[in-house]
């Protein structure tokens, strides 16, 4: 280790690493690369988080799984795969998909079994003629002994020279750019968040099981004990809304038969989707169905099976996280984390001794459009706790109706109250609103375009199945909530390293929110750095933009009990 001092794998300098199982590790550093053998590698890769390097590899769901595991946590890492879907739009995060994207060459076929034009080079190296990776390698062959691995460590380091220099290359948004480009300070939070995402699905959402149980009987009744009691509790349910509409026997999962119901209440709609019922929840009937769609969905979603199937006996709800959606870049989790029902989230409870810190970004979008746009006028409007009261007195209406005209320019919504505040909009933000009209004009014509972090956004390819409208509005909010999922980003990664001194967890990524598991003494010190990294954040992230974000923060025993 004093020797990798000595050549400069410094603080924040890249290092790149390859474990092989049983046998050591492999590195390599601009200047050189080194074989490590060891029988435990990650407790190599524990001694050397000490010099604080940036680790580069392909991904961290393959490399840093097994660290986390043994309780081994790196602080900083550059994730290839997580900066491939930021540069070229990447849906694959395979090592050759990576290597190709990162070269610029066409991206290779899906890896399937190995024929005869697999087989390695025969100077045994990993590159073909064409720069693609050998599939051999790319499935793992790299694996067979720590020569192998120091190659594919130093491949992953070029990948990353290659990155390296395509960000650099791309244009920094910020109204006054100071200190690290954005792209790569967008590239370092979403490799944050690359490695976030392991360490959530291994972590765990804290839930009290018996509480879940009890919320679930109170929602959907108890557990069934066979096919035949889920079928008559089934049954009860539906009896609650079909009591309002006397004489049916409509099925009511089948939306042309309740919309055949609504005509009896004398409700002509065009579908059945629940927003469109909420104005007529005054009709007991409407007001009937609504709850039973919310106890349907539980039963059939969130009941008594993913009970079983998602919660541990540890009582921790894992599912599978990805640090980057396939549209705007925002996290996203599978087994209902990030869809969980108001009615279960209060058994997510916190262990004993510990309480849950909750901090959700005020207003976030409206006050990214205000930065990402430059538009000074909203850019004073965000400097307001609430800024929407500001943005009622300039458009000279009710808050409500600010409210609606804001969501409106991002959502692209033309019709109604909303088409009318449009027009308001445009005179009074105009260089927002053109920002917006830029996005959606670049979606409609089918033009690639970034975000302000520098993310791709490659419209082109929904075009064959969005029409221009649809694929124009797309683009519209894509620029904006992609923001709003860099800045997230970039804001988590700051908390995540300031969480490793104040002993707590964070636990759950939702949308714009955060949910940190902390000691009961931690609390006020936990608090702190929630207000202390946004602010810190902003301040690169928005640099010379003068918006304001905001942050409120709870706390209980519950999440509940923390909003």
């Amino acid at each position: 280790m004093d020797e990798l001092a000595a050549v400069g794998v410094r603080r924040g300098a890249p290092l790149a690493v390859a474990v092989v199982p049983r046998q050591g590790l492999a590195l390599a550093w601009h200047g050189g690369s080194r074989q490590v053998p060891a029988q435990e590698p990650t407790e190599v890769v524990r001694a050397l988080t000490a010099l604080e390097p940036r680790w580069v590899w392909w991904s961290a769901r393959q490399t840093a799984a097994p660290l986390l595991d043994a309780g081994v946590r790196p602080a900083t890492c550059w994730d290839l795969a997580a900066v491939a879907r930021l540069l070229d739009g990447t849906r694959r995060d395979d090592p050759a998909t990576v290597w190709a994207a990162a070269r610029q060459l066409p991206e290779p076929e899906p890896l399937r079994e190995l024929d005869l034009l697999d087989l390695p080079r025969e100077d045994g190296g990993p590159v073909h003629a064409d720069g693609q990776l050998s599939r051999e390698w790319a499935g793992g062959a790299w694996v067979r002994s720590l020569g192998t691995a120091e190659c594919w460590a130093q491949l992953a380091l070029d990948a990353r020279s290659a990155q390296h220099r395509r960000l650099l290359a791309l244009p920094d948004s910020r109204p006054a750019p100071r200190g690290l480009a954005l792209p790569l300070a967008t590239a370092h939070a979403e490799s944050a968040a690359a490695l976030l995402a392991v360490e959530l699905e291994q972590e765990g959402l804290p839930v009290d099981r018996d509480a879940a149980a009890a919320l679930l009987g109170s929602a959907v009744g108890p557990r069934p004990v066979d096919e035949a009691h889920a079928a008559a509790l089934r049954a009860q349910r539906d009896e609650t809304v079909r009591r309002h509409f006397p004489g049916t026997d409509a099925d009511l999962r089948n939306p042309a038969q309740v919309r055949a119901l609504l005509r009896g209440l004398g409700l002509e709609l065009p579908d059945t989707r629940s927003w469109r019922l909420r104005p007529h929840a005054d009709l007991p009937g409407v007001a009937a169905l609504l709850d039973w769609r919310r106890k349907e969905r539980i039963a059939t979603t969130y009941g008594w099976g993913w009970l079983d199937a998602h919660v541990g006996p540890d009582g921790r709800l894992r599912g599978r996280w990805s640090a980057a959606d396939a549209a705007a870049g925002r996290m996203t989790a599978g087994s209902g984390l990030h869809n969980l029902p108001a009615d279960l989230r209060a058994a997510v409870r916190a262990e004993p001794d510990h309480v849950l810190v909750r901090a959700d970004l005020g207003q976030i979008e409206p006050r990214v459009l205000a930065a990402v746009s430059g538009d000074p006028a909203l850019a004073a409007a965000a400097a307001a706790s609430d800024m929407y009261a500001p943005v009622a007195a300039h458009l000279r209406c009710e808050r409500s109706t600010a409210k609606v005209a804001v969501l409106a320019a991002m959502y692209g919504q033309t019709t109604g109250a909303a088409g009318a505040a449009l027009a308001d909009m445009r005179r009074a933000y105009p260089r927002a609103m053109a920002y917006l009209a830029v996005a959606e004009q670049a979606g409609r014509e089918g033009r690639p375009v970034r975000t302000y972090g520098g993310r791709l956004l490659a419209a082109h390819v929904r075009s064959q199945d969005w029409d221009l409208r649809a694929r124009g509005r797309y683009v519209r909010n894509a620029m904006v909530q992609g923001a709003a999922a860099e800045l997230f980003k970039a804001w988590t990664a700051t908390v995540r390293a300031a969480l490793v001194t104040a002993g707590g967890r964070i636990v759950l990524c939702l949308h714009d929110e955060l949910l940190v598991h902390v000691p009961r003494d931690g609390e006020q010190q936990v608090r702190d750095v929630l207000d202390r990294s946004l602010q810190s954040t902003a301040s690169w992230w928005a640099a010379g933009s003068r918006v304001r974000f905001v942050v409120e923060v709870g706390a209980g025993e519950s999440w509940v009990a923390a909003r």
